[in-house]
C-alpha cells in the first residue's frame, strides 16, 4: 500500500487548504481508472497520521477543517517565525503600490495606459509586481503593437483580503474633509 501512501502525501502537499477523504477518493479514483475505498484511504492517512508523529519530522499530518493538511509542528515555530518576519520587510515601494492600484481599478490596462496614468517608466514595478504574481498577464491589445494587458491575480485578491476588485474601496468610502478652502465655516 506504499502506493497509495505516497499518491495521498502529494495530494495533501499539493491542496491549498485541508483535504477530505472524499477529494482524494474522487481524484485517486479518477487517476487510476477504478474505485479506491474510503476505507483504504482512511487506512492510508492513519499510518501517514503516525508516519509524522514521529520526533524525526518537522511537521505532522493533522486532521482540521473537514480534512488533512501537513503543518508544522509547534517545536519549529521560532525558526518560522524568523521568516515570516523577514518576508514582511520585502514591502511594496510607493512606485509598485501605484502602479498596482491603477492597475487594480483601471484593469485591463497595458503598460502604456498605466504610464500615461503615472506620468513615468513603470518596467521595474511591472516586473516586480509579477514576480510577487500580485498582477498577471491577461491576453494581449488589439492596438498597434499588440502589448500586453495587465490584471490584478487571485494572489492579489488573497494578499488584501478582499474577494472581488468591486470590494476596492471607492471614492466615496473615504471621509470627505467637513470644509473646503474657501468654504464659509458657517
Amino acid at each position: 500500500m506504499d502506493f497509495l501512501h505516497r499518491h495521498i502525501e502529494a495530494l495533501i502537499f499539493c491542496a491549498p487548504e485541508p483535504l477530505g477523504v472524499n477529494e482524494m477518493v474522487s481524484c485517486l479514483s479518477e487517476m487510476f481508472g477504478a474505485v479506491v475505498p474510503a476505507k483504504d484511504v482512511e487506512l492510508a492517512l492513519a499510518d501517514l497520521c503516525a508516519k509524522y508523529g514521529e520526533p524525526e519530522f518537522s511537521f505532522a499530518l493533522e486532521k482540521l477543517g473537514g480534512g488533512y493538511q501537513f503543518l508544522t509542528k509547534p517545536a519549529y515555530q521560532p525558526s518560522i517565525s524568523i521568516l515570516l518576519r523577514q518576508n514582511s520587510h520585502k514591502r511594496l515601494s510607493t512606485a509598485q503600490l501605484e502602479t498596482l492600484s491603477i492597475i487594480a481599478y483601471k484593469q485591463p490596462l497595458t503598460k502604456g495606459d498605466v504610464e500615461q496614468i503615472r506620468g513615468v517608466s513603470c518596467d521595474y514595478s511591472l516586473q516586480k509586481l509579477l514576480e510577487k504574481e500580485l498582477i498577471e498577464i491577461k491576453g494581449k491589445s488589439e492596438g498597434i503593437g499588440r502589448p500586453l494587458i495587465y490584471g490584478t491575480s487571485q494572489k492579489f485578491m488573497d494578499y488584501f483580503g478582499i474577494n472581488s476588485i468591486l470590494d476596492l474601496p471607492q471614492p466615496k468610502d473615504f471621509s470627505q474633509p467637513e470644509h473646503h478652502i474657501g468654504e464659509a465655516n458657517g
